[in-house]
């Protein structure tokens, strides 16, 4: 088994890589002066098994090209099975067409990473589950909620024991079977934030279904950009006498002035996993913190290789 880390999020390919016992396989990923991607594998892969970790996440475009670039490259290095590690699935909130004449960018990302020659992919929380569909290889979709299942528990628990009023909350109504599974595993409630959106980007919260008065809220929530949902609908929690709020987030994307948003907001905390490398801004938040996800990813991996059941993990 061989491990290959692009250029997106080095430090969580190198976590991954030290919870398997392992060393990242040397490679070169360079530009030309024009911008142009080259890729050179610098170890024999002929007939391993590889895996390329890489999240497309932001510069979305060049991060993909990498990816695709060393897919190409491994395979025509004669690698025996290729698997793209994309704990970040960028473009996959382009998933159906919204409009008349809009793409389903999901679907052609999923295009270019089969025909650059991947054997099969390993993602996390994927923004919608049909994304699996769009691949004519196998898709193996990780789920983050276990790991923030235990971070809640270890968090908030006294004496082995949650604290009493803790509610799940749903930041909009695609999101609720994601926070009423987090919920049952809590023995915890649930609300759902009810919100309009008038433009992209911009939302209005309209009212909260669920009693939130006096109970410690946690929101929950697969992708976080602009933050602007999240933050107004902490607000409206706030409000409506919601004693704490709280947020995790699968991916913590947090462009422009999310940051500050956060930071400004009536979000007493949010935790983000690692799938997307933290920036400078993120690392000096002390409302943000950040959990691993490479103990999650690295079994994943494991079990891949050795050909066992990947979904045991959730059972």
């Amino acid at each position: 088994m061989k491990l290959i880390a692009g250029n997106s999020n080095r430090p969580l390919a190198e976590a991954i890589a030290q919870s398997l016992g392992t060393t990242l396989t040397r490679a070169t990923i360079r530009r030309f002066a024009d911008m142009e991607v080259f890729v050179e594998i610098l170890e024999n892969v002929r007939g391993e098994d590889v895996f390329i970790i890489q999240p497309t996440s932001a510069p979305a475009n060049d991060t993909l090209i990498e990816l695709l670039v060393m897919v190409d490259a491994l395979r025509r290095a004669s690698a025996r099975r290729i698997t793209v590690v994309v704990p970040y699935y960028g473009y996959a909130r382009q998933d159906r067409k919204t409009s008349s004449r809009s793409p389903i960018t999901a679907k052609l990302v999923a295009n270019l990473i089969t025909t650059a020659g991947a054997h099969r992919v390993l993602t996390l929380d994927l923004h919608a589950g049909q994304i699996q569909g769009f691949f004519d290889i196998p898709v193996d979709n990780l789920f983050v909620g276990p790991v923030f299942v235990r971070h809640v528990r270890d968090a908030l628990s006294v004496h082995g024991k949650l604290p009493e009023g803790l509610t799940i909350v749903s930041p909009d109504v695609g999101g609720v079977v994601r926070a009423r599974a987090m919920a049952k595993k809590l023995d915890a409630g649930l609300a759902i934030i009810d919100k309009r959106r008038e433009k992209a980007g911009e939302s209005e919260v309209m009212h909260i279904i669920g009693d939130v008065d006096g109970r410690d809220c946690i929101m929950l929530d697969d992708i976080v950009d602009s933050a602007g949902t999240l933050c107004n609908a902490a607000g409206a929690l706030k409000e409506a006498g919601a004693k704490s709020v709280s947020a995790y987030v699968s991916h913590g994307v947090l462009s422009g002035e999310a940051v500050d948003r956060i930071q400004k907001s009536a979000l007493e905390k949010m935790i983000i996993t690692d799938s997307i490398e933290a920036t400078p801004a993120i690392a000096a938040c002390a409302k943000i913190q950040q959990i691993s996800i490479a103990p999650l990813m690295a079994e994943a991996i494991i079990r891949i290789s050795q050909e066992r059941s990947v979904s045991s993990l959730f059972s």
